[in-house]
């Protein structure tokens, strides 16, 4: 005996919602338009961690290219700039200053970054328990999410890596305007720039990861009746 469904009578009746990627693009672009302030907000802050990123990553592939260029006569602008000369390979490393000031840079991006994240899916639990009554399965709602923060890291981040990158070449030209800059490749800078957008785009994702899952896997009874 079958049922209405045409399945054998008394076997359970499974419903596989498919949602495909380009749909669900559309819709990550079309939340993050629907709340362009909010999101603005986000990405704001995830520009300004990857520019102070940026900032410090080329700034020393920066101090690098002088000293290959210079040698010696850079080794002071350079010292008072917080690099030390390495006497075994007669390279340039980085000093104690431009350590602090890359892990700060990378505490600070780390921290914004989950932070900004966390505020954007935790304020949109109301909205979550209405695709989930609607038939939106766990992970529709985390494909959803993570498109999000994709789009807003591969943006943020190019913008803060550009601005970072930007900074650095004028703070250089500041600090070693004696030096003369012609000579100087553009790929190492380039490098760093995008080491800072990958780093972005990387905690971007998992910034957004652990909310994203807590709230796909929310009940939706119990979602509907949280306040935020």
């Amino acid at each position: 005996m079958k049922n209405t469904a045409g399945r054998p009578h008394g076997k359970a009746i499974s419903r596989q919602i498919v949602l495909p990627w380009s749909k669900s693009l559309a819709m990550a672009v079309n939340s993050l338009r629907i709340r362009f302030f909010r999101s603005l907000v986000t990405t704001f802050s995830l520009v300004l961690a990857i520019a102070f990123l940026g900032y410090t990553l080329t700034g020393s592939a920066i101090a690098r290219e002088l000293f290959r260029l210079h040698g010696e006569a850079a080794h002071p602008l350079l010292t008072a700039a917080g690099y030390t000369l390495d006497a075994a390979g007669g390279g340039l490393v980085t000093g104690p200053k431009e350590l602090w000031l890359m892990a700060l840079s990378l505490l600070v991006c780390t921290v914004g970054i989950v932070n900004a994240q966390l505020m954007s899916v935790t304020e949109r639990f109301r909205e979550i328990g209405i695709m989930k009554c609607l038939g939106a399965l766990d992970r529709i709602v985390l494909r959803l999410f993570l498109l999000e923060a994709l789009i807003v890291g591969v943006l943020g981040s190019g913008a803060g890596a550009l601005l970072g990158l930007a900074a650095s070449l004028g703070a250089s030209l500041v600090h070693y305007g004696t030096l003369d800059f012609s000579g100087m490749s553009a790929v190492p800078l380039l490098v760093q720039a995008g080491k800072a957008w990958g780093t972005g785009v990387g905690l971007s994702l998992l910034g957004v990861l652990y909310p994203a899952i807590l709230a796909a896997r929310l009940q939706p009874i119990i979602v509907m009746r949280e306040e935020h």
